[in-house]
C-alpha cells in the first residue's frame, strides 16, 4: 500500500510571488511502523493543478481541507481513498471554538479579549484535551461557565472536547461511531444562535466520509496533537 500526504505551507508572507507551496509526504512508512514519513516533493503554488500532477499509483491521499485537493485526488486517483487528517478536523473545530469565544466576548463587553476578561483567560485552556485538566484549569472552566452568558462557548467547547475523545478511543470502530453521533448532531440539531457550529456542520457534513475514513485507513496521524496546558 503506497500512502501520501498533501498539505499547503505558507512559503512566502509578501505580496510578490506565490505565497503558497504544495507539499508532499510519502507516508507509508508510518503506515507499516517502519520509520518516519519523508518529504517527496515542495511545488510553487497551491492548486487543483499543482496536485493532479501526481497520478501515480496511490492507495490512499491524507489532505486538509483545501478543496481543490479533493478535486484532484478524485480526479487523478479515482482509486484512492481520501483521508482528511484528524489534525486538519481538530483544527476547524478549534478554530470555531475561537470565533466563538471571540464573538461572545465582542457581544459582552464590546471589545476584544482583554487580560481580565473571563472568556479571555480561558483561551488557552479551553483548548486543552479534557484529559489534560487539572483542578486549577476544571476551577477556571466551572467559573467561566457558570453563567448562562458563556452558553454558546459552553457548546462549541463541548463540541470539540468530543471531536477529540472521537479520536482518542481505544477502541477504533467506536470512535468512528462516536464521530458519526456528533456529524449527525450537527448537522440537524444545532440552534440558529450558534452560528459558528452550523458552519461546522455543514463542512463536516460535506466532508464526513474523507473524514470517518480515517478510522479505517488511519495513516495519517496516530492521534490528534495534544495541546499543551497553560501554566
Amino acid at each position: 500500500m503506497h500512502v501520501i500526504g498533501v498539505d499547503e505551507h505558507a512559503w512566502r508572507h509578501t505580496r510578490f510571488g506565490d505565497k503558497y507551496v504544495t507539499v508532499i509526504i510519502d507516508l507509508t512508512p508510518v503506515h507499516h511502523g517502519t520509520g518516519p514519513s519523508r518529504l517527496l516533493d515542495t511545488i510553487p503554488c497551491r492548486s487543483t493543478a499543482v496536485f493532479a500532477t501526481w497520478t501515480t499509483r496511490i492507495d490512499v491521499v491524507a489532505m486538509d481541507g483545501f478543496t481543490g485537493f479533493k478535486t484532484a485526488a478524485t480526479e487523478e486517483l479515482p482509486a484512492a481513498t481520501v483521508v482528511m487528517d484528524p489534525f486538519h478536523v481538530v483544527r476547524l473545530a478549534g478554530d470555531a471554538l475561537d470565533q466563538c469565544r471571540r464573538r461572545v466576548q465582542q457581544q459582552l463587553h464590546g471589545h476584544r479579549g482583554r487580560s481580565g476578561d473571563p472568556i479571555c483567560s480561558c483561551r488557552r485552556t479551553l483548548h486543552t484535551d479534557i484529559e489534560l485538566l487539572t483542578d486549577r484549569h476544571w476551577a477556571r472552566v466551572n467559573r467561566l461557565f457558570d453563567t448562562d452568558d458563556h452558553i454558546d462557548v459552553e457548546v462549541t467547547w463541548a463540541t470539540y472536547q468530543r471531536l477529540i475523545s472521537a479520536y482518542r478511543h481505544h477502541d477504533r470502530t467506536q470512535g468512528k461511531q462516536a464521530l458519526v453521533t456528533l456529524i449527525d448532531s450537527l448537522r440537524s440539531g444545532v440552534p440558529p444562535a450558534l452560528i459558528e457550529l452550523r458552519k461546522l456542520g455543514r463542512t463536516f457534513n460535506k466532508r464526513a466520509s474523507d473524514i470517518l475514513a480515517y478510522f479505517d485507513h488511519p495513516a495519517p496521524r496516530t492521534a490528534p496533537p495534544k495541546r499543551s496546558t497553560d501554566a
